[in-house]
């Protein structure tokens, strides 16, 4: 199957593993699947044929389609679970499971190269339990109808209604929350695995991959992995090692995100040479391409302060304007003051301007917001240690294409039209003027980034200026470049990269459907071949 194929086919059986997901029987309580387990109680020594580093978007569904033959698959998953605290994960926390700094948090913090604050998931479910959760189905809120009116009134058009396909207009998509605001994650999907032949274990760092670099294809050239040393949460050491069969079937496969998957190459001695020797890695593979053209979706947006209370609501209408360029979303009801940054742990002046500005109005402020299709921006990762669980230096060069930087004008624009319109004049303050609205967004300090007098007169500015992460992070692991089109990689045998960190860009409005499909797919493509 060809990969333009293949990407047909994943946006096709989006939909249908959608349905099968979301026709669970999901009770309130949280449900026990009993191979879900602490890395304290993992042996010392395993063996599987299937070692999965990463419980996220990919790694679930990745894991539950490879355990239903009869292989026995491992995943370890960095994070804990999401259904000790179900509260956590309900739709009023979203901000608060964000913006969390506790020990057992389900997001780990980070600040990028560029000045811009984002978050790397760091629990079973990965970026599907801290994710806005654009997805499905839905009920539209009130407030939602009117942003729906005010898109088509500023010529985003057609109205699509409801629908999953990615087509220029306005329409009408949904979100993994039910109607209750519960949250349904990838994590959910490990309801199809088999218990009796798939191994979770929580709070699971991984170190590195062991490779076998002697005596391999009679020549010594092409290492092989043979397992993985990973500790539990009291600092015992476990070694899982991949099944030596004749079969020669036995993988690892990295499903670690487009941070995470990168920087456990490079750890494992499969990067930039000089790097990772000034490190003391020891090489296993030069492979320079490892950690570059990381991309990551940029977020502009316009802060709306109503008169009224509004309903608390996550994104699902989104305008696709100016060509399939632009992306326009919104969300309301939520306190935005968790998302102020300092450079410094005493709030700057602009975070005190801000707070002090939207002090009476943190239940009625609603965001506006755009980002952009792509985008062709690209960055790099590189290490900052060996020490796995420090993030690394990541940056995305937002807005260093300068056709990134005019699509978000254009999305701007299209978004000071839809706030304008009179669908969302008639309830919101009349006597603020976009200046008005403009000048609090730039007061916000969303970033760290420097802000610019003009910031409230020029578009261009204003995106360099108070541009923020919609979370899309991307490559660093490009298909072609690190990995083949079987997300095997290059120069070693038994390891393939299945996450966002193959993308060249991050597809659609949101790439978490992709994800969880790219792991389905790849999962049974592994076994059909297992089965050759």
């Amino acid at each position: 199957m060809g990969l333009k194929h293949s990407w047909r086919f994943l946006a096709l059986v989006s939909v249908l593993v959608f349905v099968n997901f979301h026709g669970l029987n999901h009770a309130e309580e949280a449900p026990n699947y009993s191979f879900i387990q602490e890395a304290t109680s993992a042996p010392q020594v395993s063996f599987y044929d299937y070692i999965i580093i990463g419980g996220g978007a990919a790694g679930c569904p990745l894991a539950a389609t490879l355990s239903t033959r009869d292989a026995n698959v491992l995943v370890l998953e960095r994070g804990g679970s999401p259904y000790l605290n179900t509260t956590k994960i309900r739709r009023e926390n979203f901000i608060t499971t964000l913006t969390d700094r506790s020990p057992d948090s389900f997001s780990q913090a980070f600040i990028s190269e560029d000045g811009v604050p984002g978050n790397r998931a760091s629990v079973l479910g990965g970026g599907t339990v801290i994710n806005i959760g654009f997805y499905s189905r839905a009920e539209t809120s009130f407030l939602e109808l009117i942003v729906r009116n005010g898109l088509l009134e500023a010529g985003v058009l057609p109205d699509n209604g409801f629908t999953y396909a990615h087509i220029n207009g306005t329409k009408t998509s949904g979100t993994i929350f039910d109607r209750k605001g519960n949250r349904h994650t990838a994590a959910d999907l490990l309801g199809y695995a088999n218990p009796r032949r798939i191994k979770v274990y929580l709070h699971a760092v991984v170190h590195k991959i062991t490779f076998q670099t002697n005596g391999v294809d009679g020549n010594g050239t092409r290492p092989k992995a043979e397992g993985v040393v990973f500790y539990d949460a009291n600092g015992g050491k476990h070694v899982a090692y991949l099944k030596n069969e004749s079969n020669n079937d036995s993988e690892i496969i990295l499903s670690a995100g487009a941070v995470g998957s990168p920087q456990l190459l490079m750890l494992s001695g499969i990067g930039p040479a000089d790097q990772l020797r000034s490190l003391g890695i020891k090489v296993v593979l030069d492979q320079p391409m490892v950690g570059l053209e990381m991309g990551d979706q940029p977020l502009n947006s316009l802060i709306v302060p109503y008169p009224n209370h509004i309903q608390l609501s996550l994104s699902t209408i989104v305008g696709i304007a100016n060509s399939g360029k632009n992306y326009i979303l919104s969300f309301n009801g939520f306190d935005l003051s968790p998302l102020s940054v300092s450079g410094g742990d005493q709030p700057s002046q602009s975070s005190k301007a801000f707070q002090e500005a939207v002090s009476n109005l943190t239940a009625n402020l609603g965001l506006v917001s755009g980002t952009i299709k792509g985008p062709i921006s690209k960055g790099y990762l590189q290490l900052r240690n060996t020490n796995v669980s420090d993030n690394p230096r990541v940056r995305f060069n937002y807005f260093q294409a300068a056709e990134d930087l005019s699509n978000c004008v254009h999305g701007m624009q299209t978004i000071i039209d839809v706030v304008n319109s009179e669908s969302l004049s008639r309830f919101r303050y009349r006597n603020m003027t976009t200046q008005d609205l403009l000048k609090m967004m730039v007061n916000m300090p969303v970033n760290l980034r420097p802000k610019n007098p003009n910031a409230t007169t020029s578009l261009e500015q204003y995106c360099i200026d108070t541009v923020m992460t919609v979370w899309h992070y991307h490559g660093g692991c490009r298909i072609g470049k690190v990995v083949d089109r079987d997300f095997k990689v290059f120069g070693v045998d038994g390891v393939r990269v299945i996450d966002a960190s193959t993308f060249s860009f991050s597809p659609g409005t949101n790439p978490q459907a992709t994800i969880m499909m790219l792991g389905r797919s790849m999962g049974r493509r592994i076994l059909q071949r297992r089965r050759s």
